[in-house]
């Protein structure tokens, strides 16, 4: 392929849902009502952390920085969106798809590292009590955040360079509300493979392997409790963890159906549904889950 071809797409076409004018302009209001939500909702629960006192704890500390992943996340995908539907069209300039999948590609993946942290928090917190307060001092917490971010940046700049670098001349159609990798890929007219093994090399990484240790830091959690003699105390114990358990629960769940499900035929309606709800409302219900679910939280608000 030689240079020319690989300037022959300098725009795609982001298809979205491909709705009647009259519904864009409901989903319009929709996602601008979600967008506003999920900023208000985000910045609070920061600024609450922030300045009182009694939530400077591990949990919460983590919890800000699973805020500041969802604020970006919901701010690279809901303003295009907006626009699209605002204006009818889903033109996106090349630069301007490979910036959004790097932003996407590394909230998600911050995300991810995030919640098995948070997962790794409430284990201590149950199965060794009594050491938690050494094991999560400030400096290892700071450590494993700095290392969750730092890591979540060098994987997806190496898998977004990789794929501005391909040569793109098939149809710069993309069947989705965002630039994904899958379909970006279909529209590549070179050898992918490399691509496709640095992107199973990141889902081991940061989607797979995390899975696996919150996994096992459940099972463990689930067995500590179990062995509590008391029903309520076995309720109370549970209760600390249920937030995070239901956050990790709808997130992987939707996540890994994304990557699962084939990237053509009737499974691309499915798969933009899921898409949306990992893109769009889990940012806006982590703040709800931890803030409605919390004793701490609704006091700090005064409820």
């Amino acid at each position: 392929m030689n240079q020319h071809n690989r300037t022959v797409i300098t725009t795609m076409q982001l298809l979205g849902f491909q709705t009647p004018q009259h519904v864009n302009y409901v989903l319009f209001s929709v996602l601008l009502l979600i967008y506003c939500t999920t900023l208000g909702g985000n910045l609070l629960l920061i600024g609450l952390v922030t300045y009182c006192k009694d939530l400077h704890t591990p949990m919460y500390f983590f919890l800000t920085q699973l805020s500041i992943a969802d604020l970006l996340l919901t701010t690279d995908i809901i303003p295009i969106m907006l626009h699209h539907l605002l204006r009818s069209t889903g033109v996106i300039s090349f630069g301007g798809c490979m910036g959004q999948f790097y932003a996407f590609a590394f909230s998600e993946c911050s995300e991810c590292l995030i919640l098995t942290v948070m997962s790794y928090d409430r284990y201590v917190a149950i199965c060794d009590p009594l050491n938690y307060v050494t094991i999560m001092n400030q400096n290892f917490c700071l450590k494993m955040v700095i290392a969750s971010w730092l890591l979540s940046f060098v994987l997806s700049s190496i898998v977004t360079a990789s794929i501005a670098m391909l040569d793109y001349c098939h149809s710069s159609t993309i069947d989705h509300f965002f630039c994904d990798l899958p379909p970006i890929l279909d529209l590549s007219c070179s050898d992918i493979s490399g691509v496709q093994m640095e992107f199973v090399v990141l889902t081991s990484l940061v989607l797979i392997g995390p899975f696996l240790i919150i996994l096992m830091s459940y099972g463990s959690i689930i067995s500590v409790i179990w062995r509590i003699p008391s029903v309520s105390g076995r309720k109370k114990t549970f209760f600390t963890c249920s937030s995070h358990l239901i956050v990790v629960s709808v997130f992987y769940g939707t996540l890994f159906g994304v990557y699962v499900l084939p990237n053509q035929g009737k499974f691309l309606e499915i798969r933009k549904v899921l898409s949306l709800l990992y893109t769009v409302v889990t940012p806006l219900m982590n703040p709800m889950v931890y803030s409605l679910r919390n004793e701490h939280i609704k006091k700090a608000l005064g409820v």
